[in-house]
């Protein structure tokens, strides 16, 4: 499901927002995006303290069909659609690609280097396998505009740095905010699920709420002078976290927390306006679409990493992560940050929409615009006259 809602939701608003209001808006959604994750932990911790995990299930369906329920009452996107062809052994390879990518890191961070009936390394390289036929397949396509998602993005200097940016953020976001420090609380500090949740719930309330503030001194400033503090705050907070041990105070978990938060909200917002905004309008959905994907890629792949290091580098027989396999996994985290740092000063202070080139003549097209078919119609999740009715 969110496969399909996030990149729609992305596209919506680079469609029907202005540019100079783009900012303000993708804050909004960064709150959906990143507080979630943020602030799991502490609901999570709260609901398997009190209720069990079987609750976890049933307090998420009512919401799920709420959502359900109101999106098909209220929202309207009224559009010029035509018939665009699903080239079905595309959506295979991509399927067998991500998920046997997703499956492999899964079980990586799962297992923490212990013995599985399949190797973890067995789906990765079937899903790379399949993902490199997948990309083939699409630069081929590609040419007569008939790809399931389009690669041209990638020629946009601008979208391919906040591309890695974003990478690299989803890896501390979810790697060390959702997983690695809950495992610190837990297992070293010995707190309960409940109150490693609260420890995190400044930090996450704060990320929700530079959202909209930080889009709207991206409308203003740009990228540039956002982008580079966070990703100094982040590499400063994830080093920091390298000095925490076992009698370290909450306190200074929380307040280490609460910086890598701050450095990841001035980051988010300005990451994904600038990378769509720098695309022609035509490839506004594939953008989007390869961007979510990454996001949730980069997340599975710094989860596996950090548990595993964490379970390596430990002193215990069992595997289990201590301080010193968790200092080690946010050694290696603060490596990511320095990167991060470093990806950060080749943001641009506003890129602007390059042009790429113009898709061959399809059949009943004149090929001199990538969104004219010739039949006066506009393709499904391409631009042309829309009305959002609520």
């Amino acid at each position: 499901g969110t496969a399909v809602m996030l990149p729609l939701l992305m596209t919506s608003v680079m469609r029907l927002v202005p540019p100079e209001k783009r900012g303000a808006t993708m804050g909004t959604i960064s709150i959906v995006i990143a507080v979630a994750p943020a602030v799991g932990p502490t609901v999570g911790g709260a609901v398997l303290a009190s209720l069990g995990w079987r609750w976890m299930f049933w307090i998420v369906l009512p919401l799920a069909v709420a959502a359900l329920i109101s999106g098909a009452v209220w929202m309207r996107l009224d559009s010029e659609t035509r018939q665009v062809p699903l080239d079905v052994l595309s959506v295979l390879l991509s399927a067998v690609g991500f998920g046997g990518v997703l499956y492999g890191l899964a079980s990586v961070g799962e297992s923490g280097g212990q013995e599985h009936a399949v190797a973890p390394w067995v789906p990765i390289v079937v899903g790379l396998v399949a993902l490199g036929v997948f990309v083939a397949r699409q630069l081929r396509l590609q040419r007569s505009d008939r790809a399931l998602l389009d690669l041209r993005p990638f020629r946009t200097r601008a979208f391919s740095v906040a591309l890695v940016l974003s990478a690299l953020l989803f890896m501390c976001l979810l790697g060390v905010g959702s997983i690695m420090l809950p495992l610190y609380l837990q297992t070293v500090l010995g707190t309960n699920t409940f109150v490693s949740g609260l420890a995190v719930l400044p930090g996450g309330l704060l990320l929700g709420l530079l959202g909209r503030p930080v889009g709207r001194l991206f409308d203003r400033f740009g990228a540039r002078p956002l982008v580079i503090p966070g990703a100094l705050a982040l590499a400063v907070s994830l080093w920091l976290f390298t000095l925490l041990g076992a009698h370290s105070p909450l306190a200074a978990v929380i307040a280490i927390h609460i910086l890598l938060m701050a450095g990841l909200g001035l980051m988010m917002t300005p990451l994904m306006t600038e990378s769509l905004g720098a695309l022609p309008g035509h490839l506004y959905s594939h953008g989007s679409a390869i961007l979510s994907t990454l996001q949730q890629v980069a997340g599975a792949f710094g989860t596996a990493v950090f548990v595993t290091v964490a379970s390596l580098g430990t002193s215990d027989p069992s595997g289990a992560p201590d301080a010193g396999g968790l200092r080690t996994a946010f050694m290696v985290a603060g490596v990511i940050g320095v990167l991060a740092f470093a990806a950060s000063l080749f943001v641009s202070r506003r890129a602007q929409p390059v042009q790429v080139d113009p898709v061959p003549a399809a059949e009943g097209g004149t090929g001199t615009d990538p969104e004219d078919d010739g039949s006066g119609h506009t393709p499904v999740g391409q631009a042309g006259p829309t009305r959002l009715n609520k």
